[in-house]
């Protein structure tokens, strides 16, 4: 026998005005019916639990609990019972019972019983074999097997997007599907950063002091509905001066994530490491430290740059010329010897420029040419500034 969590009772009202025919009869049955509420008895919700009256459905990441009872029908005592339960699944056959040591008398009309636990950790079809050999009075040895078949289904759809920012951050969102008959309460869901990245979970806003999560209060998922996860993963420092290291296909970490069904029965799941392609960004890298938002107009500002030698064997000579656009006007000496720059290291470059036009307006314009290989590279639409005027940037 499944041992389940019991469901509560549910029974459908009728009842009808006290104009109608039957008056105030079925009102006055329901009041009597022992399995409604009390005051509230047109509620199909009742007080009372009903025990499983089928197998029901198990889903992956929940535990399988079974109680297995044998019981001795006749009016022999039988010697050397052994008890065995193993569960067999598509890919192995695993030992539940508690105990392999053989009980050395069961009497007529008593019964041997064990109670098994298993968390379930594939889908598809699961027999349970439940084996039984003893010893008759007569010295003779009998066996005897049984089986139980059952399905193990797939509780939760997860998809999963990754998004790279400008700089190193990587971020992820997990779209999770309940794809059961009955709603989840969702525990928790969090994900297990691999040992190049920190994480930090972006699903949940301070309120009042207090961190309050962005579903609200009920964090009940309801059948078929989906709910989104984002999380921001950041390498660590000793990775991100490594820029060689963070290339190509990488594992970021896996999701690890529980439940609650029915009347607190628990289900946990965690997915295989999720992997992702990292951006190539060819021989040289140029990302940007720091900008300002907001400019004025015709008026110097300043960036920083950062170039990166991603190439894990060559050593680059550089030298940066910088291209003005309509809109955008570089200051400093075009065409200067940046110097070395050895393989996965980097420098930070102090630029300044100004806008002659107003609005939102692209950083384009800069040109870093290798002197070994004669190669250049072309750097445009850098970053975004907004370019407004003095009378503007003193109002505001």
């Amino acid at each position: 026998m499944r041992l389940t969590k019991p469901t509560l009772f549910t029974n459908i009202p009728v009842t009808c005005e006290e104009k109608d025919l039957p008056g105030d009869l079925f009102n006055q049955l329901m009041r009597e019916d022992p399995s409604t509420v009390n005051g509230a008895e047109t509620l199909m919700l009742g007080e009372m639990l009903t025990l499983p009256q089928n197998f029901g459905n198990i889903f992956l990441g929940e535990t399988f609990s079974s109680y297995i009872s044998v019981h001795n029908d006749s009016n022999q005592v039988v010697k050397d019972i052994l008890v065995k339960a193993d569960l067999q699944t598509s890919s192995q056959r695993l030992n539940l019972s508690a105990s392999n040591a053989a009980v050395a008398e069961l009497k007529p009309d008593c019964c041997i019983d064990d109670v098994i636990h298993h968390e379930v950790k594939e889908i598809g079809t699961h027999i349970l074999v439940c084996a039984v050999s003893y010893t008759t009075q007569g010295g003779e040895k009998m066996y005897f097997r049984k089986f139980f078949k059952f399905q193990v289904l797939k509780p939760l759809d997860v998809k999963t997007k990754f998004y790279n920012a400008e700089t190193d951050e990587v971020f992820l969102e997990a779209q999770i599907q309940n794809i059961t008959t009955s709603p989840m309460f969702m525990e928790k869901v969090s994900l297990e950063p691999s040992i190049m990245y920190n994480v930090a979970e972006l699903n949940s806003v301070t309120q009042a002091g207090e961190c309050v999560t962005t579903f609200g209060s009920r964090t009940y998922l309801q059948p078929m509905d989906t709910r989104q996860y984002l999380y921001c993963l950041k390498p660590k420092k000793e990775f991100a001066e490594k820029a060689g290291i963070i290339k190509g296909v990488t594992v970021i970490g896996k999701l690890d994530i529980v439940w609650k069904t029915n009347l607190g029965e628990r289900g946990r799941l965690q997915t295989s490491q999720l992997q992702r392609m990292a951006p190539g960004y060819g021989d040289v890298r140029l990302s940007l430290e720091a900008i300002p938002d907001t400019v004025i107009l015709e008026e110097p500002f300043h960036i920083t740059c950062k170039i990166t030698n991603c190439s894990s064997e060559r050593t680059m000579d550089l030298v940066l010329e910088m291209c003005n656009t309509n809109s955008i006007h570089w200051c400093g000496i075009s065409g200067r010897q940046l110097g070395k720059l050895h393989p996965s290291s980097c420098l930070c470059l102090a630029l300044t420029l100004l806008s002659s036009v107003q609005g939102l307006q692209s950083v384009s314009g800069l040109r870093l040419t290798d002197t070994f290989l004669k190669r250049t590279y072309e750097y445009d639409d850098i970053a975004q500034v907004c370019v407004v005027s003095s009378a503007t940037k003193v109002e505001s």
